[in-house]
């Protein structure tokens, strides 16, 4: 939800492939199960965290219910269950849940951002000899003509109880639909910035609550980054002022699990060039660099499949 241009953007960070690291982190020293959904100690080999599991719907269940209580987003638990009712899956139903996730092939650090992905990760520091661990979360993002713009900034603000300022473009778009929007919305259940705001040092954009967590993991805003109600509050308190924000754009990801074993995911892509023959060439090229002799496990036609698809599924390199 922003109008503005986009120069004070300080470096523009568009990455089309992301490689994952597969260095070592501090020794763990508790394990995944005691941590709240969502959140993962660093693997100590590999990239990759959580796991896919299944969840029996019930009978008032809607795909979207199951997904806010899974850390999903509309489009993940929609790719991941193509053949299931959104709204009426039917008491019964078995519901995957893409719960597994390859990191960012960025710096650890702060908060990175993954349009292509639709989620966010968080790397909170630990104090001396706590195990470093990751947060991930389903988000909305800007749609078509309002991207979320990409690139490192910082957190500059943290506002509770924020009130929203309707920017000119939408109160000139209510107007002429003969509803006019008001000059400020306080807060409260009708203000779509939620009970909790965090500014970031590129004017007019946030990441924030919202009114409406349906959209959540749907590019449906005007470029602010939107997080379920509960998820930004469990960060607000959290992240510190100046708390680094790296928003990139990457829709292929490779990663290896703590076995050595290769996976893609690929994502739809905002750049209608991003995967080209030059795409397929270098990530399969990259795979073959990490695997080493072990060749076999790249081939250009599952890889091509993968990125056809783009429907966020990990799979396993063959």
């Amino acid at each position: 939800m922003n109008p503005h241009p986009l120069q004070t953007i300080k470096q523009l960070c568009v990455s089309s492939i992301a490689l994952g690291a597969w260095l070592f982190a501090s020794s763990a020293t508790a394990d995944n199960s005691e941590l709240p959904k969502g959140h993962f100690l660093l693997p100590e080999v590999g990239n990759m965290v959580g796991q896919v599991y299944t969840v029996t719907a019930a009978e008032d269940d809607t795909l979207l219910d199951i997904a806010r209580i899974h850390n999903v987003g509309y489009e993940e638990i929609r790719m991941a269950n193509p053949d299931v009712s959104l709204w009426v899956p039917g008491e019964g139903t078995e519901v995957t849940i893409p719960g597994q996730f390859i990191l960012p092939d960025e710096e650890r650090t702060g908060i990175v951002i993954n349009v292509a992905e639709l989620r966010l990760y968080y790397y909170p520091d630990v104090e001396a000899g706590e195990a470093p661990r990751v947060e991930t979360y389903p988000i909305g993002i800007g749609r078509d003509a309002y991207n979320t713009p990409l690139g490192i900034t910082e957190t500059t603000m943290r506002l509770e109880n924020p009130a929203w300022y309707p920017p000119e473009s939408i109160r000139r778009e209510a107007a002429e639909r003969g509803d006019p929007a008001p000059a400020v919305v306080p807060p409260g259940a009708d203000n779509p910035l939620g009970k909790y705001a965090i500014l970031l040092d590129i004017p007019g954009y946030l990441i924030h609550g919202t009114n409406q967590p349906d959209g959540i993991g749907m590019r449906a805003s005007r470029g602010c980054i939107r997080m379920h109600p509960e998820d930004i509050e469990s960060v607000f308190w959290r992240v510190p002022v100046g708390t680094q924000v790296n928003i990139i754009d990457s829709p292929i990801k490779v990663g290896w699990d703590t076995s050595g074993k290769g996976y893609i995911q690929a994502f739809t892509a905002t750049d209608e060039n991003a995967y080209g023959m030059d795409t397929l060439l270098n990530v399969v090229g990259l795979i073959e660099e990490h695997e080493g002799d072990n060749t076999h496990s790249a081939n250009y036609e599952q890889v091509r499949e993968v990125l056809e698809r783009a429907n966020g599924q990990i799979v396993p390199l063959s």
